[in-house]
């Protein structure tokens, strides 16, 4: 099949290129002339693992292109929107203006049978406003959130663990227009769950909804245990060995952040207040205020092993990307905490495998180091608040010799403690004796 993917960024590059994985002929389109050189060179403008080689592969093989030139797409059957919806600047609903953009660019281009096909997440409702606009050229809407996990992005892609089509009732033609798309997908036993628009545009802010409040119940169980000596691993590993519960999403810690859990939670609630039903997700509520609570109990943290005082310590932070196998720092708590202990007057030398240049756009304040060697140079304490491998394989040995204080601060329980405590080094984490 001929496709277009509008929207050339984390999601629209990783499904052009794995669609034109999959056999396809597709066509990435996007305004930002530097994005589509840089993507058309194999060159990702982000991290993430996989997808250079990919890149390289499928632009090799003529199945994959890039261009700024919307009229590219004319010829393509199916229209995939990718765009972002970032949180608003005034308020917690989400923005559609690039959604909306991306609409009024297509629709010229379009024949009678197209299918357009939304991936971005929306408000619930959006997709049926949107499409009036469609139908009126003879096309058809359809609704396929994705589910990509950064770090995975593209296994997700080719192998997801579940595809969902939001349709008109009775539209047979999108759907098999999309089980075209997916077909090597669908050979794999991957279920398929064909639903309405609402559903569809629901099912990707509740799943995040849900592992959001999932994060914040145990490291709501991590506040409980520092005030009574337990330990929450160990609590996460006993509950997690019930099957209703499970162990995935259960480790405590600094938090969640990035892109989506974030802004997705609370452009739910605000969507939600619109529609008379905000009342029915308060919760969500207190799930942000307890993720946004372990940062300040970071830094407390931190406080408290520095003496009391974090003015003019040297603080060593390994990790800022929100998560590992990543170079995202949209509200990451790791850049978070590193950025508050600087404006306490600490001497922060931060380092990250991939998120110093994404970091310094943000927080261009901050000193940046290339190795948690280099970063724990003379450092009163070490604080890892990202969980990449090469981190939580730290021997204590390594840095034994370069740090002033043999204190490490566990920010993501990803490290073990007899090894630091037996190695001479004092060991805190957020939830834990």
């Amino acid at each position: 099949m001929k496709i277009s993917v509008i929207g050339c960024g984390y999601l629209g590059a990783v499904h052009a290129s794995s669609l034109a994985k999959l056999g396809h002929e597709v066509v990435g389109i996007d305004i930002d002339q530097v994005k589509v050189d840089s993507l058309a060179s194999a060159h990702a403008p982000f991290y993430e693992p996989g997808l250079p080689e990919l890149l390289a592969e499928t632009l090799a093989a003529g199945t994959l292109e890039f261009t700024t030139d919307m009229s590219r797409a004319q010829g393509a059957t199916v229209h995939f929107i990718a765009v972002g919806t970032p949180q608003q600047e005034d308020s917690n609903a989400a923005d559609l203006r690039f959604v909306e953009a991306a609409l009024d660019a297509i629709v010229p281009y379009l024949t009678p049978g197209d299918v357009v096909v939304g991936k971005s997440t929306v408000p619930v409702g959006t997709a049926e406003r949107l499409a009036v606009q469609i139908e009126a050229v003879g096309a058809q809407l359809a609704w396929n959130p994705e589910f990509l996990r950064e770090g995975y992005a593209v296994k997700d892609t080719i192998s997801p663990d579940r595809l969902v089509y939001g349709v008109r009732s009775g539209d047979e033609h999108s759907v098999a227009l999309l089980d075209e798309v997916y077909a090597s997908v669908l050979a794999q036993g991957i279920p398929r769950v064909i639903t309405d628009f609402a559903t569809a545009e629901l099912v990707k802010v509740a799943a995040n909804a849900f592992l959001a409040t999932k994060i914040s119940f145990i490291n709501a169980m991590a506040e409980v245990a520092e005030v009574t000596g337990a330990d929450v691993t160990q609590l996460a590993d006993a509950i997690g060995y019930d099957q209703r519960i499970g162990r995935r999403f259960l480790n405590a810690g600094l938090g969640f952040g990035g892109g989506c859990l974030p802004k997705d939670i609370r452009g739910f609630m605000a969507r939600a207040s619109e529609l008379g039903a905000g009342d029915a997700l308060n919760f969500l509520g207190e799930v942000d205020a307890i993720n946004l609570r372990r940062r300040e109990r970071m830094v407390d943290l931190c406080r408290e092993v520095l003496g009391g005082t974090i003015e003019g310590a040297r603080v060593a932070v390994l990790g800022l990307a929100f998560k590992p196998d990543s170079d995202d720092v949209r509200d990451s708590p790791a850049l978070d905490v590193a950025a508050r202990l600087a404006e306490l007057g600490a001497d922060v030398r931060a380092t990250d495998p991939q998120a110093i240049e994404t970091s310094r756009r943000l927080r261009p304040g901050l000193n940046y180091v290339d190795s948690a060697r280099e970063a724990a140079k003379d450092a009163d304490v070490v604080l890892v608040l990202t969980e990449w491998r090469e981190y939580r394989a730290i021997d204590p040995s390594e840095l034994d010799s370069v740090v002033s204080v043999r204190a490490i601060l566990d920010g993501r329980n990803c490290l073990d403690p007899v090894q630091w405590r037996e190695a001479g080094w004092t060991y805190r984490a957020l939830g834990r004796p």
